[in-house]
């Protein structure tokens, strides 16, 4: 019985480490995204309704988030070898409100086929 990638992508990702780099990867993108759109409502809150309180928490926990999410980015993109290009949109996507989303679901079916991006 033969198994597809989405049942056992252990063996679609052949470079050592790139498993864990992608799961790393999968769950900073959604918390990123997540956190993006926070920062979204609070600078509504902020500009909107002047209250600048959630801003405050925000905004650093957001900028905190998106650093770690470029080393993580950064790191999958060696260990699976991405063009200059690729790396760089992945790299910017997190500052994009829901494009965090759409690129981690197609960072996540190439590094499993083993293609690069």
């Amino acid at each position: 019985m033969s198994m597809t990638d989405e049942e056992n992508p252990a063996q679609a990702v052949a470079v050592k480490g790139t498993r864990g780099a992608l799961a790393r990867f999968r769950v900073l993108a959604y918390i990123v995204g997540v956190g993006l759109l926070t920062l979204v409502a609070a600078m509504i809150l902020k500009y909107g309704a002047g209250n600048a309180g959630p801003m405050a928490v925000v905004g650093p926990v957001h900028g905190f988030l998106y650093a770690v999410y470029l080393v993580f980015a950064f790191d999958l993109a060696l260990k699976a070898r991405w063009s200059v290009k690729g790396t760089l949109v992945v790299l910017v996507a997190g500052m994009i409100p829901f494009l965090s989303f759409v690129v981690e679901r197609r960072v996540t079916h190439k590094v499993r086929a083993g293609e690069k991006l």
